[in-house]
């Protein structure tokens, strides 16, 4: 990268180092970047960082954990067709330099609700883990995850009170109806973006839930990049 473009991304991102990384499932990485910069950030549980992989090239993840000392925490899936992000996601290590943007979005958890109901897949996972990781023991929880393996099932707090499903053995769509959650609190539905759709229709017009009490937000879809 050009070094007269450093202080332009100086103004735009927060400079880290990557500190730790290790495979947190079989097709999961996960990265601890430490730095001064990231310390004191406003961080919602189910945010999303945008991070420069490669060149200028920027691809968003989710913040797994965040720590206001300085730590952010990401989940980086191994995506098996590749692109910047998956090559990224393989090659970064210890001792790397990272340049990320401030965490931002809207999907974040309702501490408040009733019922925290979370659908998704391996991409919504980690947004998820951050989620429940702010729940109590007390609060009311339910949901599916689906995945392609068991082996690719993040280890995410209250997942035992989660339905966890195998592609190809149920859809999503199905795994809603078979939990058939009561309207009343609020669904966190991501991943890939018809999923998304068709359990979001599940939720609001088969199961009667208000339209605003389910979020969406859709990580992915076949052929197609960025989302954002």
């Amino acid at each position: 990268m050009p070094a007269l473009l450093n202080p332009v991304l100086d103004l735009l991102t927060l400079r880290g180092t990557v500190t730790e990384a290790e495979r947190i499932t079989a097709r999961m990485r996960r990265l601890r970047i430490d730095g001064d910069q990231l310390a004191d950030l406003d961080v919602r549980p189910g945010q999303q960082v945008r991070v420069l992989v490669t060149g200028l090239t920027l691809r968003t993840y989710s913040v797994w954990r965040y720590d206001p000392s300085g730590v952010v925490e990401l989940c980086v899936l191994d995506h098996t067709e590749g692109g910047p992000g998956a090559g990224w996601g393989r090659t970064v290590g210890t001792g790397d330099q990272v340049r990320l943007r401030r965490p931002e979005g809207t999907f974040t958890l309702r501490p408040e609700a009733a019922h925290h109901v979370f659908v998704g897949d391996e991409t919504a996972s980690v947004a998820f883990g951050a989620m429940l990781a702010e729940l109590p023991e007390d609060a009311r929880i339910s949901g599916c995850v689906e995945t392609g393996t068991a082996a690719d099932r993040l280890p995410l707090a209250h997942a035992e009170r989660l339905d966890w499903v195998l592609r190809g053995e149920t859809s999503l769509p199905e795994a809603v109806r078979r939990l058939a959650p009561e309207p009343g609190g609020i669904a966190y539905v991501a991943g890939e973006a018809r999923d998304v759709q068709a359990v979001r229709k599940v939720l609001v017009q088969e199961a009667g839930w208000d339209r605003r009490a389910v979020l969406t937000k859709p990580f992915w879809t076949p052929g197609k990049k960025g989302m954002e």
